[in-house]
C-alpha cells in the first residue's frame, strides 16, 4: 500500500456535485493499494497513520498526532499512486491492486483507521470521479509505502 498523508485545514470529496465527507483540521489521506498487499499492510499503514506526529504542539513543534488532536481523517483510493513511470511517458499501472480485491482491502483500512482513531473515517467513493479539496495546513505532507518499512 502506499499512502499520501496529508495536513489539512478543511479537506472535502465531491461526487457529482453532492458533498460525500467535509473534515476540518486533520488529515487527508490517498491510499493506493497494490496486488501484493495484505491486512498485515493494512494493520502496519493504520497504526502509523494515526500514531503520526506532525501536529504542531503549544510551542509549535510537530509532536502531535490526529488522535492527540482530536482531528478528522477522509481516506480517499487513488490506484494512480501504484504507477510506474519507468518507460516512457505513459505510466502503467500494473502494479495496483484490481477492483476485486483493492475495494475489500479499502473498506477494511477505513474500518481499521476509524476503530484506531474511535470515530468515522469520511471516505470517497472507489472508482468513482471525485473532486477532492483541500487547504494543506504548514504545508505538511508524507508518502508511505508498507512495501519500504525498512
Amino acid at each position: 500500500m502506499k499512502a499520501v498523508i496529508q495536513r489539512v485545514s478543511s479537506a472535502s470529496v465531491t461526487i457529482d456535485g453532492a458533498v460525500r465527507s467535509q473534515i476540518g483540521p486533520g488529515l487527508l489521506v490517498l491510499l493506493g493499494v497494490g496486488h501484493n498487499d495484505s491486512r498485515e499492510d493494512i494493520d502496519w499503514l493504520v497504526k502509523k497513520i494515526a500514531g503520526l506526529r506532525i501536529f504542531n504542539d503549544e510551542a509549535g513543534i510537530m509532536n502531535l498526532s490526529v488522535m492527540d488532536t482530536g482531528g478528522d481523517i477522509i481516506v480517499v483510493s487513488q490506484f494512480t499512486l501504484m504507477a510506474s513511470t519507468k518507460k516512457g511517458n505513459r505510466p502503467s499501472y500494473i502494479a495496483a491492486a484490481g477492483h476485486e480485491k483493492a475495494i475489500p482491502l479499502y473498506e477494511q483500512f477505513c474500518a481499521s483507521l476509524s476503530s484506531a482513531i474511535g470515530k468515522p473515517v469520511g471516505t470517497g467513493v472507489f472508482g468513482a470521479d471525485m473532486k477532492v479539496a483541500l487547504v494543506n495546513d504548514g504545508p505538511v505532507t508524507i508518502c508511505i509505502d508498507t512495501k519500504q518499512k525498512d
